[in-house]
């Protein structure tokens, strides 16, 4: 075992097989519900974003793109494991997933720095989407939970490429709330500039995590195993 791997081990104690089967096909459920949920959303906020010109709203369609992606390689990875692959095949999975994540974290920060910052320029006040505002919070109710769910079957399965997409879905959640306000800003003050400041305070945390997942998180999958 790696340091990394040890610490883990030591720190979440002995893993039974049951425990660790019962762990994993929680982690596969919440998988697959959030790529049902965000295809529907990213048609939805991909439509309603292009009607009402709303940036951020074409950003967050966007970022269901990214984590429908980012889920989907994600199932690759546990589909090696649930194979019985040989470990070593499924730690070269997780890892290309772990960077994978990262990646999209940078595609859509780019994204939204480069919409909002022409939107600033160009002065063009999106129009109300009142789709926009109802999507925003259905997900806002939504994600947090599902986050939380993956972040603890990362912790008992021992796979930092599922955290690293569990913090994806907390990033969805922050451009939920983002989304919520610049719309909101707009459709009662006539806030034209609420909606790109709003999709650019959403690009710290992208890059935070970005780097976080390039990187390489404290969580590794051979220590869940161990």
């Amino acid at each position: 075992m790696t340091e990394t791997s040890l610490r883990m081990a030591s720190q979440h104690g002995p893993r039974t097989d049951l425990h660790r089967r019962k762990w994993l096909k929680i982690a596969l459920w919440l998988v697959a519900a959030t790529m049902t949920y965000n295809c529907v959303e990213a048609v939805v906020a991909l439509w309603s974003g292009i009607a009402a010109e709303s940036s951020v709203l074409v950003g967050f369609g966007l970022d269901s793109v990214i984590e429908f992606a980012a889920a989907g390689v994600l199932l690759w990875r546990f589909a090696a494991e649930a194979r019985g692959e040989d470990d070593e095949v499924v730690d070269a999975r997780e890892h290309v997933v772990h960077r994978f994540v990262g990646a999209t974290f940078i595609a859509l920060a780019l994204y939204v720095s480069g919409e909002a910052l022409a939107t600033l320029y160009t002065q063009s006040a999106p129009q109300e989407s009142q789709v926009g505002i109802a999507l925003a919070v259905l997900s806002l109710l939504l994600m947090p939970a599902v986050a939380w769910g993956k972040l603890r079957a990362a912790k008992e399965v021992g796979s930092a490429a599922l955290r690293a997409e569990a913090k994806e879905t907390l990033a969805c959640s922050y451009l939920s709330l983002t989304l919520l306000l610049g719309l909101a800003a707009n459709a009662v003050a006539d806030l034209w500039w609420a909606d790109p400041v709003a999709a650019l305070a959403m690009v710290p945390w992208l890059v935070k995590e970005a780097r976080e997942a390039l990187n390489g998180g404290g969580c590794s999958a051979e220590a869940g195993r161990g």
